[in-house]
Formats: structure tokens, C-alpha cells, sequence
């Protein structure tokens, strides 16, 4: 895995909350930006997915992902916070966010479905 994830219990809260520690040699940062490397939109997509699915009781795919807003930066070895919240309305549809101790990095929506595959994404 390239990155370390930890879930963390939110007693009384339908939160979905873990931190993860990206490796610094994790190929994500291979090429993103020569001398600079930042992790890809897409690969935080992947930590709240798997966030999401370690919830679950059944193989989910994603099906939607809306608004999403890139505001920071994630470099080698930051400690980044992940929340996904269900709707309360749609219990498929997260709003998710990642932090870190400089403030938010990213926002958006989530839609996940059922599948039949375990493996399909």
C-alpha cells in the first residue's frame, strides 16, 4: 500500500474519520511535478474511497464524484485527515474532506453503488 491508513472511532457520529500517512516513496509523487512532488488529485480520491468501502457491508464501486476543490498541497510524508459523511437523505452520497495541520486540502461529493464485482472500482 502506499499510504498507511488509521481509522479512527467517532462515537455518536455517522462521520467516517481515519488518518493517513502518505509514503515518501510512493510512485504517485513520481513525475506529478519534477522537483516538487505533490500527490494527484486522483490518489486522494483513492484514500476516501477506501475509507468509504472499509465501512461497507457490500462491494461498492464510485459512481459520481462532484465539487471537488483542491485548496492545499499534500507532499511526501504529510499526515492527512480523512472525513466522509453520509447524507443523512442518501446514504450513498458522502461529502468527504481532507485536512492537515496547515488547514483543509480538499472538499467534495462521493456517490458510491453497490457492485457485483469485490474488485470492481
Amino acid at each position: 500500500m502506499w499510504y498507511e491508513m488509521k481509522i479512527r472511532t467517532m462515537p455518536d457520529s455517522t462521520d467516517r474519520v481515519a488518518e493517513a500517512t502518505i509514503a515518501p516513496d510512493s510512485p504517485w509523487f513520481d513525475g506529478h511535478f519534477p522537483n516538487q512532488p505533490v500527490l494527484p488529485g486522483i490518489a486522494q480520491l483513492e484514500m476516501v474511497f477506501d475509507l468509504i468501502r472499509r465501512y461497507a457491508s457490500r462491494p461498492l464501486r464510485i459512481a459520481e464524484v462532484s465539487r471537488v476543490r483542491f485548496k492545499r498541497m499534500i507532499v511526501p510524508e504529510d499526515r492527512v485527515t480523512i472525513v466522509a459523511t453520509p447524507r443523512p437523505a442518501n446514504a450513498n452520497v458522502y461529502t468527504f474532506r481532507l485536512e492537515k495541520a496547515d488547514g483543509l486540502v480538499t472538499t467534495g461529493t462521493m456517490t458510491v453503488e453497490t457492485t457485483t464485482e469485490e474488485t470492481d472500482n
